[in-house]
């Protein structure tokens, strides 16, 4: 009897590094492998918003698109459904007579209701069902702690992982895939045939985005970013930067997908350390990856409570506002200070947004709005090219307070946060052309130009551009914030 093995592909879109898939290949005579669009993705949800907004959905389409492209160039093809992968996966299964199912283990809690379903369908066709972990730096088994004792704060994370740990080899691409006889790939479907519209799908692509899905562009980043043009060399330095697609690696995108592990970043890293330069940049690289595993960790260990409005802290005293119309004016970057809104514009616009921008806007949204942040995180969901359910929860719950803040009370000083890292306005006059006259110094203050000033530079507030919706001059006191 041929041994066959479904293999479904999930957040772990690539050939290369990924053991999961390696494994199916050489323990089964054939793998049909499939990806399954699951139409519970990109409904809308209780704010107003899809669930997966059309940035991230067409990232989504040419990852998938480009796996496709590979799994042929070895022979084999990728079945792509479109539906509740529980279901088609066991239908699949059925019909291909497999033995087995691999695919790559989830931790949050849609994703293992899912496997959970998928195992239950699984068992009553006799059908063996394996997960492997292939999603971070470090390995779970590896740890020098059980979940159950991971450590509340990163520090005390990073030093014990740093000193204890060991960073398994990535995996090799498999050499050739082998599918049934008569088998059925389907179509790839449209972003049209997935339920967006014409009008959500209008190219809006600018300045932040230039980039494509799939693990071919992301191994051409590495090499580009790395190798090509040397910017490892001053990540540290750049990292907090706002315009342009170099200031950062932008590498967090095909990590949420899978289609760059994070292990292959990390020998590349090394590399680079050995032929080039081991420096502060190169080494805040792979901090920048810590974080990310941290958040995963963290997950796994605290389960829903990163969804709640109390967060992993459990804080049930916290009361927080539901203010919809406030939450438009965020959301759709209107609420008269500049660097919230300017921010919010290019999320908009783009689906991207650096992390100097995220962790700005969510404080406003948080501390200065006093809304609930779950409302936040849900909205980065929807419109981030690169959301990761772990990082961008595990992020609010920090920020928001109710997280794995070691500092207590935290809060970001929008106005000092912005004469820091906009200095010259020149992020903000770009994403807010009506402040174009307005002087750097008090572009990013706007509230305060007098009558006669508004009328020099061209805006007047409250018809070009809004007046603030909170007490905006409170931030005008010295802040040590950072």
């Amino acid at each position: 009897m041929t041994k066959r093995i479904i293999y479904w592909f999930r957040n772990d879109l690539r050939l290369l590094d990924n053991e999961a898939f390696l494994r199916a290949t050489q323990e089964a005579e054939e793998v049909v492998p499939v990806y399954v669009f699951d139409p519970r993705s990109f409904v809308k949800n209780s704010l107003g918003f899809r669930k997966t907004a059309p940035f991230r959905a067409r990232f989504l389409w040419e990852a998938v698109q480009n796996l496709r492209k590979n799994l042929r160039l070895k022979g084999g093809d990728l079945l792509i459904r479109v539906g509740e992968p529980e279901k088609i996966i066991a239908e699949l299964a059925e019909q291909y007579d497999a033995q087995e199912v691999f695919t790559s283990k989830e931790v949050a809690l849609e994703e293992t209701t899912v496997e959970s379903s998928l195992s239950k369908r699984l068992k009553v066709l006799n059908v063996d069902f394996e997960l492997v972990w292939t999603a971070t730096l470090y390995h779970p088994r590896d740890l020098p702690f059980w979940i159950s004792r991971l450590p509340d704060v990163f520090t005390e994370f990073r030093k014990q992982v740093e000193k204890h740990c060991q960073v398994r080899s990535t995996f090799p691409e498999s050499t050739a895939v082998k599918l049934p006889a008569g088998y059925d790939a389907g179509e790839l479907p449209t972003l049209d045939a997935l339920g967006f519209t014409e009008a959500e799908l209008h190219d809006r692509t600018g300045l932040s985005t230039p980039f494509a899905g799939g693990e071919d562009t992301a191994r051409q980043r590495i090499q580009r970013y790395f190798w090509e043009e040397d910017r490892l060399r001053t990540y540290k330095d750049t990292r907090n930067g706002l315009l342009g697609p170099d200031y950062s690696s932008r590498f967090s995108a095909w990590l949420s997908l899978g289609c760059l592990s994070p292990r292959y970043i990390y020998e590349e890293v090394k590399r680079y350390e050995t032929e080039r330069v081991a420096n502060d940049s190169t080494y805040w690289l792979i901090f920048e990856l810590l974080w990310r595993d941290y958040f995963h960790f963290v997950s796994l260990r605290h389960g829903t409570r990163i969804f709640k409005a109390s967060g992993i802290k459990h804080d049930v005293n916290l009361t927080w506002s539901h203010n919809r119309d406030q939450f438009e004016k965020w959301r759709t970057g209107q609420t008269g200070i500049p660097f919230i809104d300017a921010n919010m514009r290019e999320l908009m616009a783009t689906g991207y947004l650096s992390n100097r921008g995220r962790q700005n806007v969510a404080s406003f949204l948080a501390k200065d709005l006093n809304i609930d942040w779950t409302w936040g995180a849900s909205y980065f969901e929807s419109q981030l090219t690169d959301y990761d359910v772990c990082s961008n929860w595990c992020n609010w719950n920090y920020v928001a307070g109710v997280g794995n803040d070691p500092r207590q009370n935290r809060y970001f000083n929008i106005l000092s946060q912005a004469n820091h890292y906009d200095p010259e306005g020149t992020y903000v006059k770009y994403w807010l052309p009506e402040l174009a006259q307005v002087p750097a110094g008090q572009v990013h203050s706007v509230w305060q130009l007098s009558v006669e000033e508004q009328q020099q530079y061209g805006v007047m507030l409250g018809s070009d551009y809004p007046l603030p919706i909170i007490r905006a001059d409170k931030w005008l006191k010295p802040s040590e914030d950072r």
